[in-house]
């Protein structure tokens, strides 16, 4: 899950020179909520849709609609912009960059090369489709979340049970968040199941782990 596979590669950017005014028609028109700034193709800083609220005179004043244009295009993006911006290589993970989003409090961070160049962004919507990748959501089916021993052997026995209910493991994730060291949660997703014996197969998968949850997803 390295970022060069999830990042947007055609990347929407402002100049230094670029005004306010500027800034607002991009982020309206692509629906976005921040834009890398450069200067003579390097990047040198960023702004976000919140930077562009604090300074952007809008029709709430009451003032005429040339006069606002007048004054949005009079303050340029280099006068809002955060310089030096926290950037990624395209060959982490994208677990390491929700991470650093998150600690940050940011929604979007430019991908860099090792020259330094621009090479693309990964944003907040991006790693929502990861998420939504690795879940399988978009194979509906049936999510069921237990409790297991933290143990190879648990998670085949699952398995096994699944698959003799005629089920399709679509996707397996692990979490040992806030639970005991020798036990883990594991959430799969299952499709093609026999529906019919679901409270069968429920009071099997009990007898052989603790049962969190059991959604079915149509």
């Amino acid at each position: 899950m390295l970022v060069k596979n999830w990042m947007n590669q055609t990347v929407i950017s402002l100049d230094v020179t670029d005004s306010i005014q500027t800034a607002n028609q991009l982020f309206i028109k692509n629906r976005i909520r921040s834009l890398p700034v450069l200067e003579n193709g390097k990047l040198v800083g960023i702004v976000s849709d919140r930077d562009l609220k604090k300074v952007l005179v809008s029709e709430d004043l009451g003032m005429d609609h040339n006069e606002i244009v007048y004054l949005n295009s009079a303050i340029k993006v280099k006068e809002i912009m955060t310089e030096d911006p926290v950037t990624v290589s395209p060959y982490v993970t994208v677990d390491e960059v929700a991470q650093k989003m998150f600690i940050n409090k940011i929604s979007g961070l430019p991908v860099v090369d090792k020259e330094g160049e621009l090479v693309g962004i990964i944003t907040q919507g991006d790693i929502f489709k990861l998420l939504i990748s690795l879940t399988g959501i978009e194979k509906k089916g049936v999510q069921m979340a237990m409790q297991l021993k933290d143990e190879l052997d648990s998670i085949k026995e699952i398995v096994d049970i699944l698959r003799s209910y005629q089920g399709r493991v679509v996707s397996m994730l692990t979490s040992s968040k806030d639970i005991p060291s020798e036990k883990q949660n594991v959430y799969f997703r299952v499709s093609d199941l026999d529906l019919s014996k679901i409270e069968e197969l429920k009071a099997e998968l009990a007898s052989h782990a603790i049962l969190i949850y059991v959604v079915k997803h149509s």
